[in-house]
């Protein structure tokens, strides 16, 4: 869970190819500390497993792209991204069936919502 996870991977990508990465580790425990934490970094994009819809309200609110609900081996979870395709089932994390995994954009908006399709709600 991103809530507790100790080290982020930093990618640099440029032209749909790294150009840099770094590991930082991260020290801070409340979700507040460590939104304002990654959001200092300044990264575009965050990939990551599970997430609590509070920290990542903050970093959606602080113009970071969360993807979360992603699993597999980190390189193959890059190409996959460089390349379009993160959406594919092969990363989705086991048990997730979908949920909350939508791609959110710097003003929070999601992808479509299955739940307020035109008669579902």
């Amino acid at each position: 869970m991103f809530d507790v996870a100790r080290h982020l991977l930093l990618v640099d990508c440029e032209d749909g190819g790294q150009v840099g990465r770094e590991e930082m580790v991260i020290e801070e425990t409340g979700p507040l500390a460590r939104a304002k934490r990654v959001t200092g970094i300044g990264p575009d994009v965050l990939i990551c497993g599970a997430i609590s819809q509070p920290l990542e309200a903050m970093l959606v609110s602080g113009g970071v792209r969360v993807i979360c609900q992603t699993c597999g081996p980190v390189e193959e979870v890059l190409q996959a991204f460089l390349s379009g395709q993160l959406t594919a089932q092969a990363f989705l994390m086991p048990g997730c069936c979908g949920r909350r995994r939508r791609f959110r954009d710097r003003r929070g908006r999601g992808g479509p919502n299955p739940l307020r399709q035109e008669g579902a709600i």
